[in-house]
């Protein structure tokens, strides 16, 4: 019974890890690498969401940059 158990976990992962795997034929790899695509091509709204972001959560510099929510920097 536990076999089953155990197989039938494996077939599952298996599965789920199988079903996300795709190829990527030559013709839309072009429309994979459109500017659209990017999620950093609108300079304003990434600035605003990390206004909005850092001011939500009290503190700054969760890009990379260093910092306190007290501002004392």
């Amino acid at each position: 019974m536990k076999k089953n158990h155990g197989l039938l976990l494996l077939l599952v992962c298996l599965a789920a890890f199988l079903s996300g795997c795709t190829t990527v034929q030559p013709w839309e790899r072009a429309t994979l690498a459109d500017y659209s695509m990017r999620p950093d091509r609108d300079s304003v709204q990434n600035t605003m969401m990390e206004h909005i972001y850092f001011s939500r959560e009290a503190s700054s510099g969760g890009r990379g940059v260093g910092g306190s929510g007290c501002g004392c920097n």
